[in-house]
């Protein structure tokens, strides 16, 4: 399919994507409604009895009486006090628990620091922090060899530990929506990372050079920060998918941009860019270009004519109306929060774009009234 090119209001397309949610909720309720009260499914019901009856090894003539099937859910549940069912069932629980003991869960405002004994768990793979008051990272960290995903998004961290670099497996880092300013070198020294989320910090700015040897990262998501342009470690990191630096103040685009051959998203919209480089169109793996288009005042023909399946999403942001406080700390947390909707937002529209079947090759600027 050749170049699309889609340009809305922003804030029109939120109380588009608003409506629509509701009318498919309904509409999911209503059919709900209707099978619940239609014979198939019952007979969707009765073949899911059988077929737990199968796997729990209840003999036929236990659940089906004269060629009918006898849905009761006590010979289910008379079956499953079995010692053989019952055993089975341990074994499943048991597994479980042997799975969830290497994962570590922390959430609440109640936690100003980590636990005194998560130091003594190092054999954990996964640490999951969201939505604490916890400010700093605990230098004991470089003892979590084992290390695979490390996701403390929504919290109060204001620094990475440079031991953070000791952990060689890790695969996901995630510190969104934190108050981090920089990182440090070592981040580089993690080379099995394969996705980095700093996003919403609000006052990084560049990422160091050493980030340049994680050429296993496939996703990295700097969004809602302050750079001035993509950092030159992002243009090394070879097997690059997809790159979301918006909501930043990027005023042009690199040159060689196209070196990312791997690029499969670029998200750049609520920048300052007035100008797209005729490099885009050399990326033979880009299937999506998101930007702003109030300030673009240059956009490269070829961009338009693109026969590549691109698909070209220039969004008209409506301004945002300051509101005057005095608690700063407030107007900042504002800031976060619109942050936070619109990259919900952006990644339920971009799914939907993707779930569509076909769309309009071209769409002209789109003028409607509504009231949000």
């Amino acid at each position: 399919m050749g170049h699309q090119v889609i340009i809305f209001d922003f804030s029109l397309i939120r109380g588009l994507w608003e409506t629509r949610v509701k009318k498919s909720k309904e509409r999911q309720r209503k059919e709900k409604e209707r099978l619940e009260k239609s014979s198939l499914e019952k007979i969707k019901q009765e073949w899911n009895f059988i077929l737990e009856c199968r796997k729990k090894g209840i003999p036929q003539s236990k659940y089906l009486k004269n060629g009918f099937v006898d849905a009761d859910e006590k010979i289910l549940d008379t079956y499953g006090k079995t010692p053989q069912v019952q055993k089975r069932h341990a074994l499943s629980d048991e597994a479980n628990k042997e799975k969830d003991k290497f994962i570590f869960h922390l959430s609440g405002e109640k936690w100003t620091e980590f636990p005194d004994s998560l130091k003594e768990q190092i054999y954990l793979k996964e640490w999951h922090v969201y939505n604490t008051l916890i400010q700093t990272i605990p230098a004991y960290i470089a003892l979590f060899q084992d290390l695979r995903v490390l996701e403390l998004s929504k919290n109060q961290i204001n620094h990475l530990p440079v031991e953070i670099g000791c952990l060689k497996n890790l695969k996901v880092l995630n510190v969104s929506f934190n108050n981090l300013k920089s990182v440090p070198p070592e981040l580089g020294d993690c080379e099995n990372l394969e996705k980095l989320d700093l996003s919403g910090n609000m006052e990084i700015t560049e990422l160091p050079f050493e980030l340049s040897n994680l050429k296993q990262v496939t996703v990295v998501d700097v969004s809602a920060n302050k750079f001035h342009s993509i950092p030159i470690c992002v243009l090394r990191m070879s097997n690059l998918q997809w790159l979301d630096i918006s909501s930043n103040n990027l005023k042009d685009l690199p040159e060689d941009i196209d070196r990312l051959e791997q690029l499969q998203t670029l998200l750049l919209q609520k920048n300052k860019l007035t100008y797209l480089p005729r490099a885009l169109v050399n990326m033979p793996k880009l299937s999506l270009l998101v930007v702003s288009g109030d300030d673009l005042v240059e956009i490269p023909t070829a961009i338009c004519e693109s026969t590549t399946g691109l698909k070209f999403i220039s969004l008209k942001d409506s301004p945002v109306e300051t509101i005057v406080c005095e608690d700063t700390e407030e107007i900042i947390e504002s800031e976060r929060d619109r942050e936070q909707f619109e990259k919900e937002f952006m990644k339920a529209y971009i799914e939907d774009l993707k779930e569509r079947d076909s769309t309009p090759s071209y769409t002209t600027k789109v003028l409607l009234s509504l009231q949000l």
